[in-house]
């Protein structure tokens, strides 16, 4: 299965600081992920194709949740991010989970799936609901799909008073909207589940706030990360001052306030069920 367009690059990044970003962004997300899987139905006995992978965050959690019975498969473009994830999977004695290098639109698997999930993977390719309408095909009968992507403008406006962290969010989505990258992916997965043709998705947002030091270190993290493609792209991140204090920084404008912030974006949870007679398989 292929498509016309290459997949946008990864804005982020692929160093072993950006793996450890990302796993300390997965402990926060884990719930709201799995209470998305769950209420897509995703149990015990199932079979999961879990599109971008990364450093296997998503897998470890499916793992749990499909049970020995299971199974599950991660597509992974990047093989740094693949052998990180198997380690973490063998460090877990996991003998579930297993790992394909491959492209979000150019997928490169066999068999078919109970269902295709993936976080924060669609805002990053050029036609989402074609790689959609390809995933549906790896589906048996009732499967399930199920997304969670992020929408900043839904978590945005709860802090417009704070100029500092404004600023950081501004920096954010102004970088990756010059990258190809959708940070309002979260809403749009009601068009891109249409337009590929799927069941509309049954949908809803989480924003997780506080003002702890998980709150403030999640916008400058993920600035260090995005700062070359930042720079590269003629962003400014002028306003934000030394990259190297900012944290510093944005810990004393929260406190100051007396506010909680939100952590990173709004997280947009997609789910929907194929039809089909189960019973024909």
């Amino acid at each position: 299965m292929t498509n016309k367009k290459p997949e946008t690059g990864y804005a982020l990044g692929y160093t072993a600081e950006e793996h450890k970003r990302l796993m300390r962004q997965a402990a926060l997300l884990a719930p709201c992920t799995e209470r998305l899987f769950r209420a897509a139905g995703i149990g015990p006995g199932d079979r999961v194709l879990d599109l971008g992978s990364g450093v296997g965050d998503v897998s470890l959690l499916l793992a749990q949740l499909v049970g020995p019975t299971g199974a599950v498969v991660g597509v992974e473009r990047n093989a740094d991010s693949i052998a990180r994830a198997a380690a973490r999977v063998a460090a877990a004695g996991l003998g579930n989970v297993s790992f394909a290098e491959s492209d979000a639109t150019g997928l490169n698997v066999t068999g078919s799936f109970d269902a295709v999930v993936g976080r924060f993977i669609l805002m990053y390719l050029p036609e989402p609901a074609s790689t959609l309408r390809s995933l549906a095909a790896l589906l048996r009968p009732q499967g399930a799909v199920a997304f969670l992507e992020p929408s900043w403008a839904a978590a945005r406006g709860l802090s417009t008073h704070l100029p500092l962290y404004s600023a950081c969010a501004k920096a954010i989505v102004e970088t990756f909207k010059s990258c190809g990258v959708n940070p309002e992916m979260g809403t749009t997965m009601l068009r891109a589940f249409r337009d590929a043709g799927l069941p509309a998705p049954t949908m809803n947002v989480e924003i997780m706030l506080g003002a702890d030091a998980e709150f403030t270190r999640a916008p400058c993290d993920i600035l260090q990360s995005l700062a070359p493609e930042a720079r590269k792209n003629g962003v400014s991140l002028g306003p934000l001052g030394d990259l190297r204090t900012l944290e510093d920084r944005l810990k004393a404008e929260v406190r100051g306030s007396g506010d909680p912030i939100a952590w990173l974006a709004g997280h947009v949870g997609a789910r929907c069920r194929m039809p089909g007679d189960i019973t024909a398989t």
